[in-house]
């Protein structure tokens, strides 16, 4: 991933940074982040596969997706 391109050098910064601030700065270096890429964050973020998100989760991420693009 391109997180160190954007500052993200280890996972207590990407935790601290959190999924959507992670995303917003990749869009910098990388116009095709998809909403994948935001999931992949996320549960990056909680420690499990992005798949096993909450739909909660997954549908508050999409939501926010829909907003920035």
């Amino acid at each position: 991933m391109k997180l160190k391109a954007v500052g993200i050098y280890t996972p207590d910064v990407l935790i601290s940074t959190g999924s959507e601030d992670a995303f917003i700065k990749l869009k910098t270096v990388d116009q095709g982040a998809c909403l994948n890429m935001l999931y992949v964050l996320e549960g990056a973020i909680q420690g499990i596969r992005w798949h096993d998100l909450d739909i909660n989760k997954k549908a508050e991420l999409k939501d926010f997706f829909d907003h920035i693009k």
